[in-house]
């Protein structure tokens, strides 16, 4: 029996993809924009009058979205993967991804300063792009009927409850294991341990749910909870796999748990 069920928190309750897709471009526009209004000479940012994170409002040039998106894409898994072995600073890992954004675009070696500053601009409009999937708030409603929630994390513990109380999901805040915190990321068994100590349940009475195969999925059931893969965004024709279960809705989970 399943009485306790753990969430994964990017791409499984808040929709991460949608909300950095939104803030990479507008910040790209409106570094293209601020650029080709720009006095010869002067370094990206630091126009009069410019404010980090509140870019003039010219219109940009055209620029290929999708290939900035799969960039970013790209070093965001990169570095923040250098952040959750310890390599990198929280924020070091942001600065090298606007720096090698900069680079990428052609827009010169950036400073530690100036990555910095677009870094600010970038994490407003990432904050204010946050929204829960539209399955959500049902399938949290009927999952906690009886059971205990919570959620794992690999991330920083304040932002991670940020975006918790700002997607209606605040109740979890309390019962959050962020590896931040820990020092344990997935897919390490221990983070998995220390948030069913956390709720007190055993791992064999926990489901964890995660839109990752390997770092959640798999993960959890190595740790001895079940694991169940959100598969979002089949690809046409997968096989699903043959060691975890997997969904496409949180509305199924419910169904697979009774």
């Amino acid at each position: 029996m399943i009485d306790a069920v753990l969430f994964d928190l990017d791409g499984t309750l808040l929709d991460h993809d949608a909300a950095a897709e939104a803030a990479v471009l507008d910040g790209v526009a409106a570094e293209l924009a601020a650029l080709s209004g720009r006095e010869p000479g002067r370094e990206p940012g630091h126009e009069p009058g410019h404010e980090p994170g509140h870019e003039p409002a010219t219109a940009a040039p055209e620029f290929d979205r999708e290939a900035v998106l799969r960039f970013w894409r790209q070093v965001e898994r990169t570095e923040y993967d250098r952040y959750l072995a310890g390599e990198l600073t929280v924020q070091e890992q942001r600065r090298t991804r606007a720096v090698a954004l900069a680079a990428h675009l052609g827009l010169g070696a950036w400073s530690a300063e100036r990555a910095d500053d677009w870094f600010t601009g970038y994490l407003r409009r990432y904050r204010a792009s946050w929204r829960a999937y539209p399955d959500v708030p049902d399938a949290v409603r009927e999952l906690g009927a009886g059971r205990r929630l919570g959620v794992i994390t690999n991330g920083e513990g304040e932002i991670q409850r940020s975006k918790l109380h700002a997607i209606g999901l605040g109740a979890l805040a309390p019962h959050t294991t962020a590896s931040g915190e820990t020092g344990r990321p997935k897919p390490d068994p221990a983070i998995f341990h220390l948030a069913c100590r956390t709720l007190g349940t055993a791992p064999a009475r926990t489901a964890y749910v995660g839109d990752r195969l390997d770092l959640d999925a798999r993960a959890a059931t190595a740790a001895g909870l079940l694991g169940i893969w959100l598969d979002r965004t089949p690809a046409p024709d997968a096989e699903p796999p043959a060691d975890v279960p997997r969904v496409h809705t949180l509305a199924e989970v419910a169904a697979l748990l009774t």
